[in-house]
């Protein structure tokens, strides 16, 4: 078993003890962790979106911030201040709750387009500059964030350049009333998640995170992955489609899910398995389409039907 699939299954089993009945949706969010890409979690309230957060940060032992986005918020609320020391008469950098290394943004929507603008070079480079001086973030370094799909009282939408940034959207659902049941249970003398155990240290995710990058992928599945995401481009119901960056995401965390399953290549199968919830929130669907109920996620469906897949002997080519 390689160090990717170990670390990936320790943590998924851990975090199903809370979260019950979303094993899939444990997997996606750890493979966007081993791939160093920030998630984000739409949902009705009450279904586990902080929950979720909180057990994959106690599963690694990563430090956790949490950080409540209102419209009132300012950017150095998020990012921290230099605040003057009288006794050695030198400014002094107070970190705010970004800098820890799982941060989770709750409702992210909340805030005004200013304060959400101040995740950005955290998200896409890994640091952060407060008066001209630039802090590198502690590795690993992943942004959970969350928002209510139905709540629009008080909301500002999160603009293209933001949403661009997370790796991938998933969106958890409500449970069967079997799985209900069984969340009532765990619960009834205590939360799971303050009996959560850590099961995986920092530096065996960072070994696994860089370990996966060997994972190969032959030529025809990365023409396949460009394919796919030119052709959300070129899509009639589309007004803008997926970017580079999307690109290189569903690059990436096909290398992730074909490790986790313990193969050391890539084939189709794992770019088509990922490509709705890794390119959907990257496409704007046009005001035609919008008239029609024209999804994103339709959209995708259409796109992988429409692009040929590779011949089945790719496989046999590695």
């Amino acid at each position: 078993m390689t160090i990717v699939q170990s670390v990936a299954e320790r943590i998924v089993e851990n975090v199903a003890q809370v979260i019950i009945g979303k094993r899939n949706e444990i997997r996606l969010t750890v493979l966007g962790l081993l791939c160093q890409g920030h998630i984000l979690i739409e949902d009705v309230p009450g279904v586990g979106k902080t929950m979720m957060a909180r057990a994959l940060a106690s599963s690694i032992g990563a430090e956790f911030n949490r950080i409540q986005f209102t419209p009132d918020m300012l950017p150095s609320d998020v990012t921290g201040v230099s605040v003057f020391n009288q006794r050695t008469r030198e400014f002094e950098f107070r970190p705010g709750p970004i800098m820890s290394q799982i941060v989770l943004a709750d409702e992210i929507n909340r805030a005004t387009p200013k304060t959400q603008a101040a995740l950005l070079e955290a998200m896409e480079e890994g640091q952060l500059t407060v008066d001209g001086i630039t802090y590198p973030m502690d590795e690993p370094f992943l942004v959970i964030a969350t928002q209510n799909p139905i709540e629009y009282e008080g909301t500002f939408p999160l603009p293209e350049a933001q949403l661009d940034r997370f790796m991938l959207r998933i969106r958890l659902g409500y449970p069967s009333p079997q799985e209900e049941v069984a969340m009532l249970d765990s619960q009834q003398y205590a939360h799971p998640l303050h009996s959560l155990q850590q099961v995986v240290t920092v530096d065996e995710l960072v070994s696994a995170q860089r370990a996966l990058r060997d994972t190969y992928i032959n030529q025809d599945v990365k023409n396949y992955i460009v394919n796919l995401v030119a052709t959300s481009r070129q899509h009639p119901d589309v007004y803008l489609g997926a970017s580079p960056r999307g690109a290189l995401a569903l690059y990436r965390l096909s290398q992730a899910r074909a490790a986790y399953v313990g193969r050391e290549y890539v084939i189709p199968d794992d770019a088509k398995a990922l490509a709705e919830v890794t390119l959907a929130h990257r496409i704007i669907v046009g005001p035609n389409a919008r008239i029609k109920d024209v999804t994103a996620s339709s959209i995708v469906n259409s796109i992988l039907s429409m692009v040929p897949v590779p011949g089945a002997t790719v496989g046999a080519r590695y």
